[in-house]
Formats: structure tokens, sequence, C-alpha cells
């Protein structure tokens, strides 16, 4: 079952079951606490806790989660993952324990067939709070599961809370059994401890929490605290893993295998050569990168971009950790975009959004490998010089400061410098490297806390603003050339007399053209050309104090400095681009307010090159119809030519007129106020527009969705984006239209709905026939066992396109087949999409002979390159080439005769 498809059918599911879905909130999270979303319940905590009235009384949401707290452990586990996806259904004073559990085991275990997950009843293990007799008794009584699977723990162990006086409650966590090859065996009841080792979770997962708030807790710490009573609104959040419950039902080893997933890593795999599966750290590379590469492109959809602070930094360090890891796999050229478009299409069924924000998305990814790979050519030249003088002196190793230095003034990760140190024969000291961090963490965490990559010390840019006496004049509503002077230079936030090329600077000019981002627009970039042969490429321009307008950038050739002659220009169709968007929000903006009325007001905007976001604070979802009435409105009043203006008056006048005021802005007593249409819509704003709205072309909403409690967000394509996303869009419709010989497009929906449903027919009627096919197969060859030194012996490969759980089906058939009478061994291979699997089972007798399947599965997947584990009556590998298989089986032949031999 895809992860789209178990997204769905949760949704569904509970839909049915009269609850409200709720859109997944954006991944930034609106707790100031924390940074992202953590866990579906996030959204609801003020339901929870009671400082909101719930809107609803059930509610169900698949949320979208970021965690990194456990980053170093993602790809060396089957459970550690930085983006994941927490499905959960709500009460809010309504049903409560009994209603919970009988909904879980319902979606759980009924057929998939019937719209369920389909899970094996006799497999599902759950744990409850030694005290909660309430849920003990229904699982028990009207579940019917049996005791022996129930473990009842103290609360410490089986309880939630939020850390501080407030609602708490125990939980009932569902886990499922995959089986003795994956673990040793637990006990339930009441004294039996529940397996806490790593090889346990590997075989009893957890995959769904019920929790049941109905206690106060008092104050106290950690788990220590009183129960004061219980709460007059009882209240029930609950969380399954999608991606845990998808590797069940995929049947993979783990997350990063599924189908979510893998993509990326099998891609990573066809650029750097190699094999999935054949090597323990090599693995752990590439599940890295499948992982870190999709949640760069579900951060960055949600609006993060890479920095040096916060949300910005972890978006960084999850990309630099991909393209390193890639790097170490022996693939040194751009990554990205061979991997991101693979994660997209993965992603794109659950979240469909992606596809027509993916320009911007990669647009930013791709922009940040690449500023890495330059830090990776700057610091390894750093490197070498550090490593030549070691030597030079005699030394073994590097010293912690020159570590340091690497890491904090040049991006280089501590791990590539401990590499590279290995590779020419020298050690780190990562005790001093950790003290000299400790020692300047303050002046770290200034350098990284201002935006884009400038300084929290705003004293010199007060001083320079205070020098000129006034602000920096902006001429970039007439004027996309200007010749001007350079006021200043600066290279790492500290003003310098010169600097030659190649540098990374900071000019502050005369006057300027260039629009500093603020108000939602992005900033102008361009070049600034030096009387003295100078260039200076702006990649950046920003107001770090009011008034003072820094163009960042980098110097490519000649030098420059202060009160050097300078002609500066914009990237005129970058502002164009910029300024139709721009125009684009405000006539958004006040067709939403038509539409759904004044109460929705501003609550943030993006304006890019053709592309507009806007934010909007609106208490509940904008119907399909709504959104098609503001898209029709504002495209009518683009061929209505409506002039565009704008006027300078005090802002007392402007709110008199009815102006609109930004989100966040403080503004002066003077404004700038741009109408369209002369009053129809008036906004204070100081960024640029069109002249007149025919200049926009057209705009495609492309949707809107839920970013926060309250607040949601309207992407749109503007202009040229649009007219081709539209001719796209047509093109599609009519191959479409062809390929499926129908006469008009509105025939599609009923021919594809009826396609899918034969699709989903004939698949139930291969699966049938496949089971069929492998009891005639087992039958067959369990009359075609060999005896190799007293054993007796099937060895068969079962060829392309057998998946790993029919080869276990097979392989446990054969061995039941066989019987225990003699000593048994069952060893079958299939290979699918390139890869191989075997498993190998043994019976009684041929273990108490020293058979252990583990032992022979090894030996077999070593021959064939890929590898693999498990108990000693079952064990299945994989990773191996297709080609190889005859020798993996030698091997496991080869074994049993040696073994037996003994």
């Amino acid at each position: 079952m895809r992860t789209s498809e178990i997204h769905r059918r949760w949704l569904d599911f509970f839909e049915k079951k009269q609850h409200e879905v709720v859109p997944s909130a954006s991944l930034v999270s609106n707790d100031p606490s924390i940074l992202f979303t953590i866990a579906g319940m996030v959204p609801f905590i003020p339901y929870i806790v009671g400082t909101e009235k719930a809107p609803y009384d059930r509610a169900v949401s698949v949320q979208k989660c970021i965690r990194t707290n456990d980053i170093e452990n993602v790809g060396r586990t089957t459970r550690h993952g930085t983006f994941f996806q927490m499905a959960g259904n709500f009460s809010f004073g309504d049903y409560f324990k009994q209603g919970a559990i009988d909904f879980s085991w319902e979606l759980l275990t009924s057929s998939q067939d019937d719209g369920g997950f389909g899970l094996d009843p006799a497999r599902l293990w759950i744990t409850l709070w030694e005290q909660d007799e309430e849920s003990y008794q229904h699982l028990t009584e009207v579940i019917g599961l049996d005791p022996a699977r129930i473990v009842q723990l103290p609360w410490e162990e089986s309880c939630w809370d939020t850390g501080q006086p407030g609602p708490a409650g125990s939980t009932g966590e569902w886990h499922y059994d995959r089986g003795p090859e994956y673990g040793p065996d637990a006990v339930g009841g009441r004294q039996d401890e529940w397996p806490g080792s790593a090889e346990a979770e590997d075989r009893y997962i957890e995959i769904w929490n019920l929790v049941f708030d109905q206690f106060l807790r008092g104050e106290g710490k950690g788990k220590d605290y009183p129960l004061l009573g219980e709460l007059e609104q009882k209240s029930i959040d609950t969380g399954m893993g999608v991606e845990r419950l998808a590797y069940i039902l995929q049947d993979k080893q783990n997350m990063y295998e599924i189908d979510q997933v893998f993509g990326v890593i099998e891609k990573a795999q066809e650029l750097s050569g190699r094999v999935y599966g054949a090597d323990g750290e090599d693995d752990v590379r590439l599940r890295i990168v499948g992982d870190h590469v999709r949640s760069a492109l579900m951060l960055v959809a949600d609006g993060v971009r890479p920095g040096n602070e916060g949300r910005g930094y972890v978006l960084r360090r999850l990309i630099r950790r991909a393209v390193r890891s890639m790097r170490l796999l022996g693939y040194a050229e751009p990554s990205m975009p061979a991997l991101l478009p693979v994660s997209k299409e993965a992603m794109v069924e659950s979240y469909p959004g992606l596809e027509a924000d993916f320009t911007r998305i990669s647009d930013i990814v791709y922009a940040e490998e690449e500023a890495f790979r330059r830090t990776l050519v700057t610091g390894t030249a750093i490197f070498d010089q550090v490593a030549g003088a070691v030597k030079q002196e005699g030394g073994r190793s590097v010293a912690g400061p020159d570590a340091f230095r690497l890491h904090d003034t040049y991006g280089f990760p501590i791990d590539l410098t401990l590499e590279m140190a290995q590779e020419v024969g020298l050690t780190v000291d990562e005790e001093g490297f950790r003290a000299a961090m400790s020692e300047q963490r303050e002046r770290a965490r200034a350098d990284a806390a201002s935006k884009k990559g400038g300084h929290t010390d705003t004293a010199v840019y007060n001083r320079l603003l205070g020098e000129r006496g006034e602000a920096v004049p902006f001429v970039g509503y007439t004027e996309s050339t200007l010749a001007t002077t350079v006021e200043s230079v600066l290279v790492d936030g500290a003003l310098v007399d010169s600097v030659q090329a190649p540098a990374d600077v900071e000019l502050v000019l005369a006057a300027t053209p260039f629009y500093a981002e603020m108000g939602g627009q992005l900033a102008d970039q361009g070049r600034i050309t030096l009387a003295s042969g100078g260039i200076v490429e702006v990649e950046d321009v920003q107001a770090p104090v009011k008034g003072l307008t820094v163009h960042r950038g980098r110097l490519v050739e000649g030098d420059v400095h202060p009160g050097a002659s300078a002609v500066a220009s914009i990237d005129t169709e970058r502002r164009g681009a910029i300024a139709r968007a721009h125009t684009a929000t405000h006539m958004v903006h006040q067709s939403l307010r038509e539409e759904l009325g004044d109460g929705a007001t501003q609550a943030g905007s993006e304006n890019s090159p053709g592309r507009m976001r806007f934010d909007f604070r609106y208490g509940q979802g904008v119907p399909r119809s709504a959104l098609a009435q503001i898209e029709g409105r504002v495209n009518t009043l683009l061929q209505d030519e409506l002039a565009v203006t704008d006027q300078q008056m005090p802002i007392d006048e402007a709110r008199a007129l009815g102006a609109q005021a930004l989100f966040g802005e403080k503004y002066g007593d003077i404004v700038r106020v741009v109408s369209i249409g002369g009053d129809w819509s008036r906004e204070l704003c100081g960024g640029t527009h069109v002249a007149s709205t025919g200049a926009i072309g057209t705009v495609q909403l492309m949707g809107e969705a839920s970013i926060g409690s309250g607040v949601r967000r309207v992407d749109a394509l503007v202009g040229l984006s649009a007219y081709r996303f539209q001719a796209q869009e047509h093109a599609l419709v009519s191959q479409l239209s062809e390929m499926l010989k129908v006469g008009s497009a509105e025939d599609l929906p009923e021919r594809i709905t009826s396609m899918t449903q034969r699709m989903k027919d004939m698949e139930k009627q291969l699966a049938a026939l496949r089971g069929q096919q492998l009891q005639a197969e087992a039958g067959r060859l369990a009359e075609q066992s060999v005896e190799i030194a007293g054993v007796r012996t099937v060895l068969h490969d079962a060829g392309e396109g057998i998946a790993a759980g029919d080869l276990r089906t097979l392989a446990l058939d054969l061995r039941a087949r066989l019987g225990d009478d003699a000593p048994t061994v069952v060893a079958v291979t299939g290979h699918a999409d390139g890869r191989a699997a075997l498993l190998v089972a043994t019976n009684g007798p041929a273990r108490d002979a020293g058979l252990a399947a583990g032992d022979l599965l090894r030996r077999g997947a070593e021959a064939m390159g890929g590898r693999g584990g498990g108990k000693a009556d079952m064990a299945q590998g994989g990773g191996g080439e297709p080609a190889r298989i005859p020798e993996a089986l030698a091997a496991v032949r080869a074994a049993v005769e040696a073994t037996a031999a003994v």
C-alpha cells in the first residue's frame, strides 16, 4: 500500500466517523517555544489545555512534522527521521477511551478491501497504564484481545503531560509484532518487563499512540507530580506514524525503504555507483540522503529558507548533510538537481501544492548546494594549508582552534575535517575544537542571528547612518540605472579601506535604484560597475537599520574602496516580474476581502519573480467556488486596465481613505499609498508596482491551505509563469483526451475513474493468481527437494518480479510441507527492480544440527554482494546483484554441506 494511500484512508475513515478533516498545519510552528511542528497534536494544544474552545467535537488530520533532536541517528536506526507524517484523531469532550480503542482496532484490523489497513490482529500488542482498568476490560472483554498481548506499565512509562501543571493522561500504545526474525519474544502481563532493547524495538514497532487526557496534574519535576483530579472535559489525542505503518504494509526493513523515500536512494545509487545493502556505512549515507532531501523539500515548501539561525540553520544543515553524504559516496557533482525532483514526484500525491511551487523550492535548494560547494572548495584550500604546516613542523594533529576556524569561518563541517585529516595521516584535536566552540559560542550566535548572513551587532550600520545624517535615497520607483558613489565597504561585517576580487562584500551607496527586501517584496538583484573597472554582482539588498540600504554581493573583478564612482543597475526583468507579482498581491487581497469579508486581513506575503504568496487571517478553509470567484474577479480587472498610482500623504489621511496597512509594519507620519483603480484597492506600501493592471497579464491561483491556527495561505502564479502553467495544463488535458480517446475534456474524470477501478480489480486478480501459483510452486518444489549430507534441502531461484513477502510465503510453505521428521533447509531467491533478495528457513532438527538460518543467509548474501540477517529459524537479506544469485545459492549449499559434515 502506497504511503499516500495510507494518508487518504486515514482521513476517509475518520471523516465517515463524523470527524472534521483539518488540513496539516505548516511545519513552521506558531508556538514560539519550538521551531517546528513536532507532533500531530501541536495545532490542537489550545483545545486540549482549554485555552481555546474547539470549533468541533471531533477532528482528524495528517500532520507534517519535523524533529531534529536525533539527527545524528538518522540512517542508523529504523525509526529516526527528520520529516515524518503523524496521523491523528482527536476528541474534545466527545468520545473517550472506549471510542478511541474501537476506532483504532477497526481501522488497523479491517480488511483493505473494506477500507482498513488489514493488519493481522494476532500480531497487535498494546501497552497500558497498570491502573487503567477501563481500557484493560474493554480490550479483553469487548475487543477480545488476548491478555498475554497487553503489557501494563507504571505511570512514568505510559503517560503524557505538557511538562507543567495542566492536563495529563495515560496512554495506550499499539505495537505490531514483525516476527521472530526481527528480535526476541516478549511476554505480556502485569509483572513482566516489556523489551527495551533496540533489537526488541525492531520487532515490536510502535505504530499508534492513544493519549487519554483525563487528569489535572500538579506541580512537580519530570514525571513526579500529583494527580489532582479528573478534568471536566476529557479529551483524546492520538498519533499514528504514517511512515512506520508504510514500511510494515510495504514489507520493508525500515522507513527509508518506503515508496516516499527510497526513490531518492535509488537515484543516489545511480549517481554514485554504490549499491544499497552492500556496505553498512554507505547504507547510512544513502539513508541520510533519502531522508534529508525529502525534509528539505517539505521545509522550503512551507516557507523556510536556508540561513544561519533558527529554522534556516536547520534547513541549511539538512541540505549540507545530504550534499556531504553524496560526496562521501564518491559523487562530487551537484546532486540536488537530480535528487530533489525524485522526492517531489514521490510526495506530490499527498501534497499537490509541491508541483506548482517546485520552481521556487528547487531554486532555493540548488542555490544552497552551490553555495556549499563553494564552501567546500575554499575550506579544502585552507585545510591543505593547515595540514601542510602541521606536517612541516613534525606534528601529528590538527589543533582544535584551527579545526574550529574551518568550521566557524568557512562553514567546513567538523566530520569533513576529520575525514580529510585521516586521509593525510593526521588526527584532529576534537576536545580542543569543542572548547574553542564553547568559548566563542556567543560570537557565533551573534554572527548567525541576523537575516541572510548579516550581523546582530548593528552598531556599525547605525554609525554609518548617523554619519550620513539621512536615509539613503531610493530612486528605484523611476530609475533602473544610477550614477552614484560608494560611501562604505564592509567585509565580514567590518569596515575596510579597500578590497580586491574575489570577495564577498557589502556596499553602501550615496543613492540607489536597488529595492531592499521588505514588506514581502524580495530584494532587487543586479550589478554595480565601478569606474576603476571593478564589478560587484549584487545578490541581495537589505536594510539592517531603517534608512540604510546595504548591497550584498560578490566582487568578481577589480577592487572597490570608499569614494569610488559607480553605476548601479538593477536586473529590470526580475524587477518587472516582482512588480507584477506585488500588484497582483494587492488585487488578490482586495478580492479576498470582497468575497470573504473584511475579516480576511493580511498576515504576510512574498512577492517573487512570476509568483506571489499571500497569507491572511481566516478561521476556515476557502471553498473552491470562492477561489474561482476571486480568480475570476482579479483577471477581469486585469483586462480593465485599471491604473496603479502612488501618493505620499499623512498617515491619518491615508487611514481616513481606508488604506489597508501591511501586516507587521511600522509607519511614520508620512506614508506612501498605492491605489488600484482609484479607490478600489488602497494599501500602505513601499514596494514597486506596474503602471496598470493590464501589464500583469494573468493570475492563476494554485490553491489555498492552512499554515497555522486561523491563518490561511494563497499561492498564485503571475504573468508569464501563469501563462506557461495554463499552456502546460491545456496540453496535458489534450494529450490525455487523445490517449484515452474521449471526445472532450469533460469526459476525462469518468474515463479515468473507470480505468482506475479496472486496475484495482486486475491487481486483486493478480494477487489471487500469485497466491495460487506460489502454492502450486511449493508443492512441486517440495517433491523435488534433494538431500545434502543428510539434510533435506530446497534451493530455488523464483526469478524476476518476486517481492520479499512472496519469498517469505513460499519459504514458510515449503518448510511446512517438508515437515520436521528430518533436518530441512529452504533457500529461495528472487529479484525486483535490479535488487536481489534471499530468504533462508530451517526447521527444528536442522537447527539442532547447527544449521542456523541467519548463518546460512550471511554466506549467501555475501556471495551476491548483499547483506542481511535474522534468527536461527528464518532470515532474509538483499541488495545484491541479480546476476550473482546462482553464487548465493551455491554458497548456501556449500555452507549446508560443511556444517552437516561436522
